[in-house]
């Protein structure tokens, strides 16, 4: 089990102070969902959909330069397969979503709050309201789990990838997103038997994990 690091290839456009969302409430959430058994409770699931409830009116404004930098990146050199079922978790208001379907052919948009997935576009992919914590998919049934800033389920997420399946784990601000996990924690979180491959790329960090 390890991660290798890819040297950078994509410069950075503007600075971000580093680690500056540290303290932020949802990075403990992070860590607490994908370490600790019981993490992810239905009163903590229902602060999560209410808070990107209130969030998703003005989610539009995350459009930045350079916001897709690191998910670019890992699709470009992360070895990700392109055929069979992929879904995006976390998927908000659609704002990866066009550029995902064009890689994918088999893509669905999944998100946790109602109110994201009904300001989403409908035309680039079927979006699914769930819970990421219990996956409406059989074992093995997915190639790719796409999670931008998302929480992280190593359990759930490893039942429905199939073998050859790769979960592409992106942190757009890098240690700014306040949903954030360093990719050798990623993979250290998916467990005994799963490697990665990992880089920055502009201001955000990705890693595409998969089993040895």
């Amino acid at each position: 089990m390890g991660v290798e690091h890819l040297a950078p290839v994509i410069p950075v456009h503007h600075e971000r102070e580093a680690g500056a969302n540290a303290d932020h409430p949802m990075r403990q959430v992070t860590r607490q969902v994908a370490f600790e058994p019981g993490g992810w409770t239905p009163e903590r699931r229902a602060k999560v959909a209410d808070l990107f409830d209130g969030l998703a009116p003005e989610w539009h404004t995350r459009e930045v330069e350079g916001r897709y930098d690191a998910l670019l990146d890992a699709l470009d050199r992360g070895d990700v397969p392109t055929d069979g079922p992929a879904l995006e978790l976390g998927s908000g208001t659609g704002l990866s979503t066009p550029l995902l379907a064009e890689h994918f052919g088999n893509l669905i948009a999944a998100d946790l709050s109602r109110e994201m997935l009904r300001l989403a576009p409908g035309a680039a992919a079927p979006r699914v309201q769930l819970d990421s914590s219990c996956l409406p998919f059989p074992d093995g049934a997915l190639t790719v789990i796409l999670a931008i800033n998302m929480l992280l389920f190593p359990q759930e997420m490893a039942r429905v990838l199939a073998p050859q399946g790769v979960l592409v784990w992106v942190n757009t601000s890098g240690d700014r997103t306040p949903i954030h996990l360093p990719a050798d924690d990623v993979v250290t979180a998916m467990g005994e038997g799963w490697t990665g491959t990992a880089s920055e790329a502009g201001t955000g960090t990705w890693c595409v994990t998969r089993r040895t």
